[in-house]
Order: structure tokens, then C-alpha cells, then sequence
């Protein structure tokens, strides 16, 4: 009976076929066991930040207007679709 090791490897489910998202170091054909835990949805990431951002908000003593809040974000240089596309990616 041969050595055994375990390796930490995020995956992603696609077309019938778990799809790693970095590479594996091990033999072509090689059999391996896989334990399965899912990581939160974005449902629910999402609803913890609106959350904390809620609680955040609800302890300001001045809460931004939507305009104050489009200029802030004006002063930005670039796009910031970019950026969640990429964060996105990365959950």
C-alpha cells in the first residue's frame, strides 16, 4: 500500500466535470478520493455585505445622498466594471 496525501484544490462544476482551478501535480489516469464542500453561494456573500453595509450605514451620523455619492464615485479614473467582472471571476 502506497503513501497517502491530501492536497487542497479549488474546483469549479462544469458540464458534468469538476475543473480545477489550478494545475494538479499527479499522473495521467491517476485515481483519487474527493471530499465535496461547497463554498457559500453569492447569494449568500452577497447578503452579508448588503447586511454589514446596512449596519455600517445605520451608525453614520451624515449618510450620503445619492448625488453626493455619483460625485465621489466620478472621481474614480477608470472603470470599475472591470473590477467586479474580475472579483466575480474569483468566487
Amino acid at each position: 500500500m502506497g503513501l497517502s496525501m491530501s492536497l487542497r484544490v479549488e474546483a469549479v462544476y462544469e458540464n458534468g466535470v469538476l475543473r480545477p482551478l489550478t494545475p494538479i501535480d499527479l499522473p495521467e489516469s491517476e485515481r483519487v478520493t474527493l471530499l465535496i464542500s461547497q463554498r457559500p453561494g453569492r447569494a449568500v456573500r452577497d447578503r452579508e455585505l448588503v447586511e454589514r453595509a446596512s449596519a455600517e450605514v445605520a451608525t453614520m451620523a451624515h449618510r450620503p445622498t445619492i448625488e453626493e455619492v455619483r460625485r465621489a464615485l466620478s472621481k474614480i479614473p477608470g472603470s470599475m466594471v472591470s473590477d467586479v467582472i474580475a472579483e466575480r471571476e474569483d468566487l
